[in-house]
């Protein structure tokens, strides 16, 4: 059964448990407002819910295939909300889905690729009689607050590891896969950028628009929702900063890296010429040369040879070349 909580209120209060397997249970009775939550439900158990709650079968089968990017769809005197949520997953950004049915006296939230189940949600509402009390607009406010406040960590936890990769970029090199691990980073944060201008849609559309189910008191309360993706819209916007900034940080000093080996390099290739310099000239077989009958020549050439490689690393070693 994948009906995570299925209560029915009064005054916003619980007053029975709602079963899918009693049809009995559905109907709302008076005064009563029913609150349905499913994860990854079966076709069959969405069919019993759309012929009880007379849900539109287009909204239902969008429900069933969670493709859908964030949305709000009206259907006579009820609302079909689309909303996507997101969590870190073995250092991967994993992008779900939540489908809200908002009705007169009924809501029905059906989750698909999250774990953050609405359990703790549901708690605080029944712990605040007089905001559950409100129905379904409140709680859809409530829901999509949820979502939206469970993108913070997804942002805090790719902030600190792309603090602890500009960190290492500044100490070494950055390996193949921390390089890899970049261009994946960059591939999320550009897909979460392209959910987050949809979402605030919603809540703007929520707030200003007149829909079927939202009371003129509650709309304000979206209004809050909007400012919040707003927020974290900027905070991955500052995180695809840091992430252009740890690429050029690892590719600036990997330049600077190489520019210090090429003049290592050029230092000794100068100062071993002057040997090879030297060896070449007696490697020709000349049958006259000033110092082949003198007992202090070769001596004299290797120390000639040793004076100016001593210049030639005293100079380079100054210059930082070495």
């Amino acid at each position: 059964m994948s009906v995570v909580a299925a209560y029915a209120y009064v005054d916003g209060k619980r007053v029975r448990e709602i079963r899918l397997d009693d049809p009995g249970s559905l109907a709302p009775r008076d005064g009563e407002f029913v609150w349905i939550g499913l994860v990854d439900p079966r076709e069959d158990e969405l069919r019993i819910l759309q012929e009880r709650f007379d849900l539109h079968p287009l909204a239902v089968e969008d429900a069933l295939h969670a493709r859908q990017m964030p949305k709000v769809d009206i259907y006579g005197n009820q609302l079909f909300v689309v909303a996507k949520t997101a969590q870190m997953v073995e250092s991967r950004i994993v992008f779900g889905e939540t489908d809200i049915f908002v009705g007169p006296h009924f809501l029905i939230s059906v989750r698909h690729g999250s774990a953050r189940a609405h359990l703790e949600l549901r708690a605080h509402l029944e712990a605040m009689p007089a905001l559950l009390a409100h129905g379904g607009d409140y709680v859809l406010h409530a829901v999509l607050d949820f979502i939206v406040d469970g993108y913070l960590p997804v942002v805090d936890a790719i902030e600190d590891e792309l603090a602890e990769m500009e960190r290492r970029a500044l100490d070494a090199f950055l390996s193949r896969a921390e390089i890899t691990r970049l261009f994946t980073l960059r591939r999320e944060l550009t897909k979460f950028l392209r959910l987050l201008g949809p979402m605030a849609q919603v809540a703007g559309y929520l707030e200003h628009h007149e829909t079927p189910c939202i009371d003129p008191e509650v709309k304000p309360y979206f209004r809050d929702i909007r400012d919040h993706v707003a927020r974290v819209d900027l905070l991955i916007a500052g995180l695809g900063e840091v992430l252009n900034s740890v690429f050029e940080v690892s590719s600036l000093l990997e330049q600077q890296r190489q520019g210090v080996i090429t003049r290592q390099l050029a230092a000794w290739a100068a100062m071993l010429a002057v040997p090879t310099a030297v060896a070449g000239v007696y490697g020709m077989n000349f049958e006259h040369m000033p110092e082949l009958k003198w007992t202090f020549g070769y001596p004299l050439v290797l120390g000639v040879i040793g004076v100016v490689c001593a210049l030639l690393y005293r100079r380079f070693k100054k210059a930082g070349w070495l």
